[in-house]
């Protein structure tokens, strides 16, 4: 199976004017990591993750900040409860020895003012390696409800699973797994 994810998170705190790192945190209730892999030619399967967490920081003044984000690997949903078991366990996901998938940007990429990229790390199955999430989206409000801003935005990304060493199913699944995030975070107190 392909997976994507959530990465985009990282820049939901990119709009308005600051003169030091303000403190977004992921809002869990609107932020879910989703992913799509082909499966062995005749369609595509996609899934999502049900409960992320972390924390953005941003200086927007110096286009600078950092994104920490954690998923939990436990909540990966296809749709269909047979293949969430089965994603579960230690040919796929792992989740009882790796119970968390992580993202740790080293890079925010503007262009101007707009947010355009993340540059981090990804964590899966205790492998890491550099993944970049493209930003097609970023804005901030004041939030009517939550009387805060909140930014939120749309990254997309892609990696090869087998690069973490998630190799069920090649050659027959191929190994690229497309990202895709939707992620709002609200500014910390």
């Amino acid at each position: 199976m392909k997976f994507k994810f959530l990465i985009a998170a990282l820049i939901a705190a990119t709009a308005g004017s600051s003169m030091a790192a303000e403190t977004f945190n992921i809002d869990p209730n609107h932020t879910f990591p989703s992913f799509e892999a082909d499966h062995m030619g005749l369609s595509v399967w996609r899934g999502k993750f049900g409960k992320t967490t972390g924390t953005v920081q941003l200086d927007r003044a110096a286009r600078k900040g950092s994104l920490d984000i954690v998923i939990d690997a436990k909540t990966i949903d296809f749709g269909l409860e047979a293949m969430n078991v089965h994603a579960r366990k230690a040919d796929m996901f792992n989740v009882e020895k790796f119970p968390e998938v992580t993202y740790k940007s080293t890079s925010l990429k503007f262009d101007g003012d707009k947010l355009v990229a993340v540059e981090g790390d990804l964590t899966l199955l205790g492998v890491t390696k550099p993944v970049t999430l493209n930003v097609s989206k970023f804005k901030c409000i004041m939030h009517p409800r939550y009387k805060r801003e909140v930014c939120g935005a749309d990254a997309t990304g892609e990696f090869k699973r087998s690069d973490f060493g998630m190799n069920y199913g090649l050659p027959n699944f191929s190994p690229e797994v497309k990202l895709a995030i939707q992620v709002e975070a609200i500014k910390a107190d």
